[in-house]
């Protein structure tokens, strides 16, 4: 018998935890974990689990884009020009940079996980980090306008530094690098550059 309209709310709520144990397997013991062990963690049946993802690839991408839309969600609440930082774009750039920081790095075996087992989701989660791409680079150009952030760094630029501070953050680096130390030297490099002062001229000369 097919599930009624009322039951939706409880069918997303076991999506949403099926999800999150399995980010939480998957990051931790690696990509092998079977599915029927997932959704009994999950506290429910693996035909539940099944319907939402018929394969362990379907699963895959569901974390990634789940992460995903977790990141761009919060991109968009601090650029909210009536939200706490609309007046501050530099405050809102670092905030979002401190949130990836810390958030992101302990999920990065995650990804690196899919990525030496062979399991491709760069083509089904392009679009997906396009779009946070561009929620970056938003905030980025509104703290440049605001004078707070170098005029000469690019989206590009920044997204390659951060992507190098992530995987010197990653929880099985041999020496992990601690994220407030690491933020901190990002923000000073985003600084704008103080102009470069004419030498004095010796009145004597």
């Amino acid at each position: 018998m097919p599930e009624t309209r009322p039951l939706r709310a409880d069918a997303q709520r076991n999506r949403d935890r099926l999800l999150e144990v399995a980010r939480e397997a998957f990051a931790t013991e690696g990509i092998a974990v079977p599915l029927d062990v997932i959704a009994r963690r999950a506290g429910v049946g693996p035909g539940t689990l099944y319907r939402h993802f018929p394969t362990k690839e379907a699963l895959f991408e569901a974390v990634v884009h789940d992460r995903l839309h977790q990141l761009i969600h919060r991109a968009r609440e601090l650029g909210d020009a009536d939200g706490d930082f609309g007046g501050d774009p530099g405050t809102a750039l670092a905030a979002f940079l401190d949130h990836l920081l810390r958030e992101s790095a302990p999920k990065q075996d995650l990804v690196d996980a899919l990525v030496g087992s062979g399991v491709d989701i760069q083509d089904a989660v392009l679009a997906t980090a396009a779009v946070l791409r561009e929620e970056i680079a938003g905030l980025l150009a509104r703290a440049q306008a605001a004078g707070t952030v170098r005029a000469d760094l690019t989206a590009a630029d920044l997204m390659a530094l951060v992507s190098a501070f992530l995987h010197a953050m990653r929880p099985r680096s041999a020496t992990p690098a601690d994220p407030a130390r690491l933020l901190s030297v990002l923000l000073d490099g985003l600084a704008p550059k103080p102009p470069v002062s004419e030498p004095a001229v010796d009145a004597g000369s």
